[in-house]
């Protein structure tokens, strides 16, 4: 191997590069198509961005992956942010991801959350704004293209359920630069209608078909929000397909998956309505001859009866009936009245029975019967004790040392007063000291 100073090691070499990478590119957007995408179970994510010309190994590691809330799959066109490094182990250059977002939709994806908040914080969004939508219009206007498929579907289907509906189409572009101000300007002119010369519609449809997040753009302008918010008539948004979402979804009275489903909100089936105006009309019948029938009974009883004849009878049985009535009432006040005395007195014996005076005086009572009867107990206790101790000092007196004594003994102790048991405790000279059962002797021991 050579020793000259210029030769380098891979990793050496591999370090230079990475250095070289890392300080010379730095952070950096790339875009392309997504492939090869492997999501670790430590949360890691690696993945090859790839065009036609060549491809790029990438890694976005977990913290990064959980800033992101774009969906990183394979197939997607995606634009990522990172730094260019390399891994040194397999000498292989690639990118580290910080940021992903869908391809094209990074700057206006961020506009649109940013005017949806505001909105919403402007309570445009509220629930409790929102007009209710006509359940039977008579005159619908459509606010949409003229050439695209959207008002053919809208026409087809209002035409074949609710012919009866009046539809007005205005003319607008849906697409492009300059589309928002002319869509709003068809809501200025629709809300005040008649001052055109036009009819004053029930409701108003914006919409168009579907596209890509730039082609509905227009939709999520704040100029068009706030008219539709503004517009005195109930407007329904059917901008795009199911998945697609607009600001002006949000701000309309009704949103609709698609403009096909607003013309079916707004066009009920024919033979729906049929059976629906059936049912009205039979049971407006019924009710119809019910009230004749009635009328017909009063009328007869009118003309045959008592009425015509001898009313001043029927005038005398009112006035029975109110006599009736008010003695029953009477009675039911004074029976009302007497459960109430009743319930009173009831509860003032209740009352009376737990007063504070009543209370304190059987709290009273108890701690003197509790006071008497300890009382009692101590002195029959103290009775029981002196029995017993008298009769101890009796016996006591009987087999005490004075009654030994009295029967003739005696007992020495020397002139400390100890009780001697024994002679040999004695010693010559010693001074002892006899107890008899009257006085004592004193002497003095002797050999």
């Amino acid at each position: 191997m050579s020793d000259d100073p210029d030769v380098l090691s891979v990793t050496q070499l591999t370090r230079e590069i990475r250095e070289v990478l890392e300080g010379h590119i730095g952070s950096v957007w790339v875009e392309g198509e997504i492939s090869n995408h492997r999501l670790q179970s430590s949360g890691h994510q690696y993945f090859t961005l790839k065009d036609a010309g060549a491809q790029l190994s990438c890694v976005m590691f977990r913290g990064a992956a959980a800033r992101n809330s774009a969906r990183v799959q394979d197939g997607a066109l995606m634009q990522v942010h990172g730094e260019i490094s390399v891994y040194e182990p397999r000498g292989q250059y690639q990118m580290v991801v910080k940021q992903v977002q869908a391809k094209g939709k990074g700057s206006l994806q961020e506009r649109f959350e940013a005017l949806k908040r505001k909105l919403y914080d402007e309570g445009l969004f509220d629930e409790a704004n929102k007009r209710p939508i006509p359940r039977f219009p008579c005159v619908v206007a459509l606010v949409t293209s003229p050439t695209g498929a959207a008002i053919q579907d809208m026409l087809n289907i209002l035409t074949r359920r609710a012919p009866w509906v009046r539809v007005l189409v205005f003319p607008v572009r849906v697409q492009g630069q300059g589309a928002e101000r002319e869509i709003v300007h068809a809501l200025e002119v629709l809300g005040d209608a008649e001052a055109h010369g036009l009819p004053a519609p029930d409701t108003i449809v914006v919409g168009r078909g579907g596209g890509s997040l730039e082609d509905l753009w227009c939709f999520n302008e704040e100029v068009l929000a706030r008219a539709i918010a503004a517009c005195p008539i109930p407007v329904i948004s059917a901008v795009g397909h199911e998945i697609d979402f607009t600001i002006a979804d949000f701000v309309a009275d009704l949103r609709a998956p698609t403009p096909s489903a607003a013309a079916e909100l707004l066009a009920p089936d024919s033979a729906e309505l049929q059976r629906h105006f059936d049912s009205i009309a039979r049971t407006l019948k019924a009710r119809v001859g019910t009230l004749l029938e009635h009328h017909q009974h009063v009328i007869e009883l009118t003309s045959k009866g008592p009425l015509r004849h001898a009313p001043e009878r029927l005038l005398q049985q009112a006035e029975q009936n109110i006599d009736e009535h008010e003695a029953h009432l009477r009675e039911s006040l004074r029976e009302q009245l007497q459960s109430w005395t009743d319930d009173l007195m009831r509860k003032q014996q209740v009352l009376a029975a737990h007063h504070p005076r009543v209370q304190l005086s059987e709290a009273v009572h108890r701690t003197e019967t509790c006071a008497h009867r300890l009382q009692q107990g101590l002195i029959h206790r103290l009775d029981r004790l002196s029995d017993r101790l008298n009769s101890r000092g009796e016996l006591l007196k009987h087999i005490g040392p004075g009654a030994v004594l009295a029967r003739g003994f005696s007992f020495t102790t020397n002139a400390d007063g100890r009780v001697l048991k024994d002679a040999d405790e004695v010693k010559e000279g010693d001074e002892l000291i006899t107890r008899l059962a009257q006085g004592s002797v004193r002497s003095v021991a002797k050999a």
